[in-house]
């Protein structure tokens, strides 16, 4: 994919290294065995069809489960609108929380390759507990009579949430691992190898999005109409054969070691620099501290510049006269290399880029509560067939599905001219479009409530808990617009944050990219809590009741807008001041 004058470019930048010329790749990857690879039996795009297809089948399962969530709550187990809004975005922002743990121990102990392994064991057992507790008639609630619907009693609620949450636990060892897994079968001192990485985050979320169809069509379908026993049974045979995928592709695989745990090298770096707080910082940066060899003193990591940024965390790198005197440069909670330094310095300019991502994932996390109980008060029907209000999030896959190959290549080949990026648009460039189109989403999502709530009026059906006469459909440009913003931003934050990682820390900062969503599920909730609170103070019937022909949908929708639109300009500033990583 990558032309001379892109090779040539990336050469001149100092990106890629005298490495690539070898047979053996230059980034310290190794094979299974732990034995140094060659590039051309391992990785590569050869590798990757095992582990696309090992996401696509992962996310088919999980998909499964979270698109039509909200409807088993409010329809099996009985919950109201807010109370079942509130358990899917807390179980989401749950299941974007646990990929620190898959990352810590990826980056530090495992490897990205066995912690999926393990956690992938975990949520095909969640799998199975949550079909059991909706085929074995003991586990679930009984249906309504009438009006009157049992609630489910503790013992069913804990096996269905016992289910759900060893699900949430088991996507977190694996969500921070197979992104930065597929992006390490490319060797970055390869310019060739370089520039396909860069296609493989596209095409990995395009089969994240593929899995995503399937869910949200046909699986919703069967939930809805042959049962939730068969509808979550079906989903757990997946993941079953998501496990079986990753493994097929062990013999091709590129290995990168664990370095140890990033969260203890950040301390260190911290607590010497308060050791040596007195002491004061050299003009010349090459008089502080870094190993002599051609590798950092962390495994699977190459050394960093040095930056002139937080110059207070470059005292942790200062050697002192005493140690120059005994030579012992061994105590890491005295003395850390400069890459070590860096490292923490990394994560703290990234911090305000990652921050104004978790406004966006509030907003996505309406595709699967506010977004179907809005389909839900809407007509359903096209002739004599039903479609399921969840199903409607079909058409954000569909639009991912449209975007990824567009975007990859048409889009980026022109952008390539204007621009001379290797990738079209930059990464941070790509975020701050789709946080934009992200504004439009909200809106469009408003403006259709608008006009559902006039029909309501209009109607006489104010005071009728019944769907009003506006198809469904009119839903199809938010959605739309959600998965052009997610192409853009989702995608960007992928890139972004492998990219922009210490070599040693690539699982926890796709972590923490993921934490936004989680963070933003979060948010979600609370502006839920908070709406509930102050709209229905002293007996109103707030934005959102359970009958939201009497709410106003609208103004939630309106308000997610304005923080969205506010949460871009923070980012613009962000990102305009955001400095690269530079590795030597």
């Amino acid at each position: 994919m990558g032309s001379a004058d892109e090779e040539r470019s990336l050469l001149e930048a100092g990106l890629v290294q005298d490495e690539s010329s070898g047979p053996y790749t230059g980034d310290g990857s190794v094979d299974y065995h732990g034995n140094p690879v060659l590039k051309q039996n391992t990785g590569n795009w050869k590798a990757c069809p095992f582990i696309l297809g090992n996401e696509c089948c992962e996310r088919l399962a999980y998909y499964g489960i979270a698109t039509n969530l909200v409807t088993y709550l409010t329809k099996k187990l009985h919950e109201g609108n807010v109370s079942a809004a509130r358990n899917v975005t807390t179980w989401q922002g749950t299941c974007y929380l646990t990929p620190l743990i898959g990352a810590i121990l990826a980056d530090a102990y495992w490897g990205r390759y066995w912690t999926i392994a393990a956690f992938s064991t975990i949520y095909f057992f969640g799998m199975c507990t949550l079909t059991l507790s909706a085929s074995i008639p003991a586990l679930k609630p009984a249906e309504c009579v009438g009006s009157i619907c049992p609630s489910a009693t503790p013992a069913q609620y804990a096996v269905f949430f016992f289910g759900l949450y060893l699900i949430a636990l088991g996507t977190g060892g694996i969500k921070p691992c197979v992104s930065s897994f597929g992006a390490d079968q490319f060797d970055d001192t390869d310019p060739k190898e370089r520039v396909k990485k860069g296609s493989f985050f596209n095409w990995f979320y395009f089969s994240i999005n593929i899995g995503a169809l399937i869910s949200s069509s046909l699986l919703v379908w069967i939930q809805d109409n042959a049962g939730w026993g068969l509808g979550f049974g079906i989903p757990a045979l997946f993941m079953g054969l998501a496990i079986a995928s990753f493994f097929l592709g062990t013999p091709l695989y590129r290995f990168q070691r664990p370095g140890g745990s990033p969260i203890t090298r950040m301390c260190q770096v911290l607590v010497a620099s308060f050791h040596k707080w007195n002491l004061k910082v050299p003009e010349d940066s090459s008089l502080l501290y870094e190993t002599g060899d051609k590798c950092s003193a962390i495994e699977g990591s190459r050394k960093l510049e040095h930056s002139d940024e937080l110059k207070c965390l470059d005292k942790a790198a200062i050697v002192t006269d005493a140690e120059i005197k005994s030579g012992d440069f061994s105590n890491p909670w005295r003395l850390c290399t400069v890459t070590q330094v860096e490292e923490l310095k990394i994560l703290i300019r990234m911090f305000p880029i990652w921050a104004t991502g978790i406004v966006f994932s509030a907003v996505y996390a309406q595709m699967s509560t506010m977004f179907v109980e809005q389909g839900m008060m809407m007509d359903t029907s096209i002739g004599s067939f039903t479609i399921p209000p969840a199903s409607l999030s079909t058409f954000d896959v569909i639009s991912v599905i449209f975007w990824v190959p567009i975007y990859d290549r048409i889009i980026v080949p022109i952008a390539r001219k204007f621009t001379g990026k290797e990738r079209g648009f930059s990464e941070l460039q790509r975020m701050g479009i789709g946080l934009f189109i992200s504004v439009l989403c909200m809106s469009a999502a408003a403006v259709v409530e608008i006009r559902r709530l006039q029909l309501a009026k209009e109607l006489g059906l104010v005071d009728k808990s019944v769907a009003v006469p506006l198809s469904i459909l009119w839903q199809i440009p938010q959605y739309f617009l959600l998965g052009a913003a997610e192409v853009c931003t989702f995608i960007g934050q992928l890139e972004f944050f492998y990219d922009q990682s210490p070599d040693a820390m690539r699982s926890l900062c796709s972590a923490l990219s993921l934490l936004t969503t989680s963070l933003g599920n979060y948010l979600s909730s609370f502006i839920l809590t908070l709406v509930t609170y102050f709209t229905t103070k002293g007996g109103q019937t707030g934005w959102i009741p359970d009958n939201l022909n009497k709410g106003h949908l609208d103004y939630f929708f309106w308000l997610l807008a304005g923080l969205s639109f506010l949460n871009m300009l923070v980012y613009t500033v962000c990102a305009m001041k955001y400095k690269q990583k530079k590795s030597t």
